[in-house]
C-alpha cells in the first residue's frame, strides 16, 4: 500500500506540473480520472507523456481504478465544454455525470429535497364502507368460494381472539394477543399467496395459520402450552409456528423476522423455487433497525420477498405521529430502490389484489416489494395493556363499528347474495361450539416434561444447564403450590 501511495502520489505530482490537468480538472469540477477511459488500462504511455487516455501501468487493475472507469462520462465532458444558452444567452445546465449507482443530472440552483410531499401517497381500495364496489380499473374478482372462505377464517378469527382473550382473563392462559379490526390483513393476504409462499410473522397473523388449515385444537394447544404444542410448552401463548404450513414461530423482539425473512427469499432465489416470501411487521416495526437493514439488505439482493407493514396507528401506547415524521411507511420503500404501495388494509378485497400482483411480480422479476397496509388496532395491544388509557374510547367505537373490516366483507356478500343472517349465526355458532371443545382438549392435556425445557440445543447438556435444571426441580419441591400440578418432572 505504501508503495501504491508513493507511486499515486508522483502520478499526480507529473500530472500537475506536465499538463496542468489535476488543477484543470478540479478547477472545472471534473473527477480526476478522465484519463481512465481507454479499456487498454495497463498502458504505460501517460508517463511518458505521449497518452493521456489510459492510466499507467503501475496502478494495475485494481478494483478502485475500474470503479472510477465506470464513472466517467464522455457526454458530461462535451457538455461541460460547449454549454447550450438560451434565447436570452443564458447558460442551460443540461449537464450530467456517471456516478456510483447511476447517471446524474447537474443543476446551478441549490434545492433540498422537501421533508414532506405535498399530497400524500394515496391509498387504493377496491370497495367502500357499505361493501359497494367502486368504479375503477381492473382489479382480480375472488370467487364465491374464496370469498366465502375468506369470510368463514375472518368470522373464525374474530370469534378466537374473543374465547381466548377471556379465556385469559379467567387465568386459564398466561398472556393472550387480538387480531381484531386486523382480520382483512390476515386472511385476505393468506388467500393471495400459495402454499409454498414462506410467511415469517410479527404476533398478530394467525389468520395466515387458519387459512392453511392450522386447527383450533393446534391453536389452543400452543395456548395452554400442552404435550401437543409444537413448541413443547416453551413460547409464550399466541407464538404459533408449523413447519408444515410454512410459518415460521412467532418471536417476541421487534422486526427480528424482517432480515431473517430477506435471507430465506435470498435462498429461495438461488434455488431457483416458484414461491416468494412474505414478512408481517407494525408500524412501530419500522423503527426498528432491522427493518432498515432488511429493506437495504433485499433490494440490493433482489429477493422475492413481501414486506406487509400494518400501519395501526398505534405502536403500543406510542401513536404514529409521535413515531415518524414521514408519510407513513410506503415512502420508505421508495429510499431502499423497492416498488411500494398503500392498500386500505380494513379492505380484503383490495388486500387480495395487492398481495397477489405484489406477489407475481417478486417471483417473475425477483424483486422486493413493500406494502402498506392501513388498519387500525381495535382491541388492545395486549392482555398486558388497557388502551383505553392513552385513546379515546369513541375513536376505538368508530373502528369497530364503522370501519369494521368483516363487517364491509359481509355487506358486500350480501350484495352478491352470497350470504345470510341465517348463515351468519349458523357459523358463529359451529366455531363457538368447536373452539370451547378444543380449549377443554387442551386443559386437560397433560404439559410437556420438565426435561423438554433443556433439550434439543445442545447433543450433551452442558454443565451450566445441568445446574440450571437441578435448581429449578428443587425449586418446585419446596413451592410445589407456585408451581402447575400437571407438570411432570420426567
Amino acid at each position: 500500500m505504501a508503495i501504491w501511495l508513493r507511486r499515486s502520489r508522483n502520478i499526480a505530482g507529473y500530472l500537475t506540473a506536465k499538463t496542468g490537468f489535476w488543477r484543470e480538472g478540479v478547477k472545472r469540477g471534473r473527477w480526476p480520472c478522465r484519463w481512465f477511459r481507454s479499456s487498454n488500462i495497463l498502458s504505460s504511455a501517460a508517463l511518458s507523456g505521449g497518452d493521456f487516455g489510459n492510466p499507467p501501468a503501475s496502478l494495475g487493475g485494481s478494483a478502485a481504478l475500474l470503479a472510477c472507469r465506470r464513472l466517467v462520462s464522455v457526454k458530461a465532458d462535451r457538455e461541460y465544454d460547449s454549454p447550450q444558452c438560451d434565447d436570452n444567452g443564458d447558460r442551460q445546465n443540461n449537464q450530467a455525470s456517471d456516478f456510483p449507482g447511476g447517471r446524474i443530472a447537474f443543476t446551478y440552483e441549490m434545492q433540498f429535497i422537501s421533508e414532506s410531499p405535498k399530497e400524500r401517497i394515496p391509498c387504493y381500495r377496491v370497495i367502500d364502507d357499505n361493501g359497494s364496489l367502486l368504479m375503477h380499473g381492473s382489479f382480480v374478482q375472488v370467487s364465491k368460494e374464496d370469498a366465502l372462505k375468506m369470510y368463514s377464517s375472518m368470522v373464525t378469527l374474530q370469534t378466537m381472539d374473543s374465547i381466548f382473550y377471556e379465556a385469559q382473563r379467567q387465568g386459564r392462559i398466561s398472556f393472550y394477543l387480538t387480531s381484531i379490526g386486523e382480520e382483512a390483513i390476515n386472511v385476505a393476504s393468506a388467500a393471495a399467496l400459495s402454499p409454498d409462499d414462506v410467511v415469517l410473522p410479527q404476533y398478530r397473523e394467525p389468520g395466515i395459520l387458519l387459512w392453511r388449515g392450522f386447527t383450533l385444537q393446534e391453536f389452543a394447544n400452543q395456548c395452554f402450552g400442552n404435550k401437543a404444542d409444537y413448541g413443547k410448552g416453551r413460547q409464550m401463548p399466541i407464538h404459533y409456528g408449523s413447519n408444515k404450513h410454512n410459518y415460521f414461530t412467532v418471536s417476541s423482539p421487534i422486526s427480528t423476522q424482517i432480515p431473517q425473512a430477506v435471507g430465506v427469499a435470498y435462498s429461495l432465489k438461488m434455488d431457483r423455487h416458484n414461491a416468494c416470501v412474505v414478512t408481517y411487521f407494525g408500524d412501530g416495526g419500522s423503527s426498528e433497525g432491522d427493518f432498515h437493514a432488511g429493506l437495504n439488505f433485499a433490494a440490493v439482493t433482489e429477493a422475492p420477498v413481501i414486506f406487509l407493514c400494518r400501519n395501526n396507528g398505534w405502536a403500543i401506547s406510542t401513536p404514529v405521529s409521535e413515531q415518524f415524521r414521514s408519510d407513513g411507511i410506503v415512502v420508505k420503500g421508495q429510499a431502499y430502490g423497492i416498488r411500494s404501495i398503500r392498500v386500505d388494509g380494513n379492505d380484503a378485497l383490495a388486500v387480495y389484489n395487492v398481495v397477489h400482483a405484489a406477489r407475481g411480480m417478486a417471483i417473475s422479476e425477483q424483486r422486493p416489494i413493500l406494502i402498506e397496509a392501513v388498519t387500525y388496532r381495535v382491541g388492545h395491544h395486549s392482555t398486558s395493556d388497557d388502551s383505553t388509557k392513552y385513546r379515546a374510547v369513541d375513536e376505538i367505537e368508530h373502528w369497530r363499528t364503522a370501519r369494521n373490516p368483516v363487517a364491509r366483507l359481509r355487506k358486500w356478500m350480501d350484495r352478491n347474495g352470497w350470504w345470510s343472517d341465517e348463515d351468519e349465526s349458523k357459523l358463529r355458532g359451529i366455531v363457538r361450539k368447536e373452539l370451547l371443545h378444543a380449549i377443554q382438549v387442551a386443559e386437560k392435556t397433560e404439559k410437556p416434561p420438565l426435561s423438554n425445557l433443556f433439550t434439543d440445543v445442545y447433543e450433551t447438556l452442558p454443565g451450566n444447564l445441568l445446574e440450571q435444571e437441578g435448581l429449578l426441580r428443587e425449586t418446585m419441591k419446596r413451592y410445589p403450590q407456585d408451581y402447575p400440578s400437571d407438570v411432570h418432572e420426567a
